[in-house]
């Protein structure tokens, strides 16, 4: 990664720690002395450092495993964790998460399409993975404030623009995911051969989607969980 500037690396390294950040601020409302919260609190320094090593120590590197190390120790453990939440967790954690900080959280895809913008600039990933090719996902994040002012700003929180903006945002993230994935060096890449998506495989890259991917996932997951569960509940009182 010796051709990506130090300063991209800052930026990453920086807006990582901040999603981090409105995940712990979103936890607070959930109550930071419960179980799941405990949990999380314990397994995301771990889960953090552990990326950072093996990154730096070239094991995502290895192009020929199959499958692909990077799903099997970076993604897939990442998942499970979030399946855990939801299948054992609903009312004493995602329940009590704040609608209004799982919104702004997303605003941090700004910075993170910027990044990748740069490391295409450096050879690192395809422009297909950026805001000039195919990755629209830079929408998420401009949306982001708007939404929240919109949904917001009086009592009643209008739930139909804030599901269909989650709905959208998932399709987004599904979208970079697929061709990100697709771009990888491994024997499943189909696309950008020539420019393949290399950055992932090393520091601090591998927080994209060791990290900041499942956090904005799963905030998307937990928000129309809520609006869902909101709406099912006042459907269930009128009757």
């Amino acid at each position: 990664m010796e051709s990506v500037p130090s300063y991209v690396s800052v930026v990453f390294i920086l807006t990582t720690f901040a999603a981090i950040a409105f995940l712990l601020r979103a936890m607070r409302r959930a109550g930071l002395g419960t179980f799941p919260s405990g949990l999380l609190l314990f397994l995301l320094p771990m889960w953090i450092f552990l990326q950072a090593i093996i990154a730096l120590g070239g094991f995502y590197a290895d192009f020929t495993s199959f499958p692909p190390r990077l799903v099997l120790f970076a993604i897939f453990p990442a998942l499970i964790l979030i399946l855990v939440y939801f299948l054992f967790f609903r009312a004493s954690f995602v329940d009590r998460l704040p609608l209004q900080t799982l919104t702004l959280l997303h605003i941090l895809r700004v910075p993170v399409e910027i990044v990748l913008l740069w490391l295409f600039l450096a050879g690192q990933v395809p422009q297909m993975m950026t805001f000039e090719g195919r990755n629209f996902d830079i929408a998420s994040g401009l949306l982001s404030p708007v939404v929240y002012w919109l949904v917001f700003r009086r009592d009643r929180i209008r739930r139909g623009l804030l599901a269909a903006y989650n709905v959208l945002g998932l399709v987004l993230l599904a979208n970079i995911v697929w061709i990100a994935a697709l771009s990888v060096p491994s024997p499943l890449q189909q696309l950008n051969l020539d420019q393949p998506n290399r950055a992932v495989l090393y520091f601090p890259y591998i927080w994209l989607p060791a990290i900041i991917v499942p956090i904005v996932l799963f905030a998307h997951l937990a928000s129309l969980w809520k609006l869902f569960r909101e709406r099912s509940e006042k459907r269930a009182g009128m009757g």
